[in-house]
């Protein structure tokens, strides 16, 4: 009869690490590390990437601060527009419960 491997490897299905699992104590005895490939080929390009970055940064920040100089006037129109519809339909008392209706 065979005998089992005391070790086997197992590959991590988000990030390709390879880990070496102990059959005896289930625990994990090494890691290796997936090899990540390099993000840039130049540092030109890695200083162009990082303005580009820094551009739509800003203008992500620019559209932040005008939604900020109009989140009033958004909210006193959607105030505005619950108390026309407040005042359109009439209280009808206490609401119904799920727990009534047993």
């Amino acid at each position: 009869m065979a005998k089992p491997p005391s070790a086997f490897d197992i590959t991590c299905p988000c990030c390709s690490a390879v880990l070496k699992v102990d059959t005896e104590t289930q625990a994990v005895i090494a890691h290796t590390a997936a090899v990540k490939p390099k993000m840039f080929n130049d540092f030109e390009e890695a200083a162009k990437a990082m303005k580009e970055q820094d551009s739509r940064r800003d203008s992500i920040f620019r559209q932040s601060v005008e939604a900020q100089k109009n989140a009033s006037d958004v909210l006193e129109k959607k105030f505005q527009e619950a108390v026309k519809k407040a005042k359109e339909s009439p209280d009808t008392g206490k609401p119904i419960r799920d727990f009534d209706l047993d």
